[in-house]
């Protein structure tokens, strides 16, 4: 397992999501999560343009997300400083951000982050330590995994933090999401 450097900067812009999404009262206050369930986990996922990441979302949102959760999404860019880029990722992000609250109640933060995706996921998982690390994979065979890599294969032996890797079905399809 490689150990990241601590002390390494990195340049990451945080997303300004839309004042669209409700404030969710204290969980204290609701009724319907009870016990331990009232205490909010941090969940990390790992979003692109592209229609696996958006399935994995859906997958975190039906089956991992709960009331007081926090949903970190995170975007891993080659520049911070492409302004064309940072506003398409934006939208994105604000886009998910929103489906999130409409779906599951969760609140949702955003960064996109510079540099290697799978080194990025796994940097953020370090600083946000969340309950899970969700990301989608494209479901390509062994071969091209070794020839091309693999995000996904990356985070799974370096990630400090639980990954979830959601492997496409039919019904992910094959538009993107933009």
């Amino acid at each position: 397992m490689e150990t990241l450097d601590e002390e390494v900067e990195y340049n990451w812009r945080e997303v300004v999501l839309p004042s669209l999404i409700p404030i969710v009262q204290d969980p204290a206050e609701l009724d319907r999560e009870t016990g331990e369930r009232r205490r909010g986990r941090d969940i990390l996922v790992a979003v692109d343009h592209g229609p696996n990441s958006r399935h994995a979302l859906h997958w975190a949102l039906a089956h991992l997300c709960r009331l007081a959760d926090t949903l970190h999404l995170v975007h891993a860019v080659p520049s911070t400083n492409n302004e064309l880029l940072y506003e398409t990722t934006q939208q994105l992000m604000e886009t998910l951000a929103v489906e999130a609250f409409k779906v599951a109640l969760v609140t949702s933060k955003a960064r996109i982050v510079e540099g290697d995706a799978g080194k990025v996921i796994c940097r953020e998982a370090e600083r946000i330590k969340p309950a899970a690390v969700v990301m989608g994979t494209r479901g390509r065979g062994v071969v091209q995994r070794v020839l091309q890599g693999s995000v996904s294969e990356y985070c799974f032996r370096h990630c400090k933090a639980a990954p979830v890797i959601v492997v496409p079905g039919k019904e992910a399809g094959d538009q993107s999401v933009i």
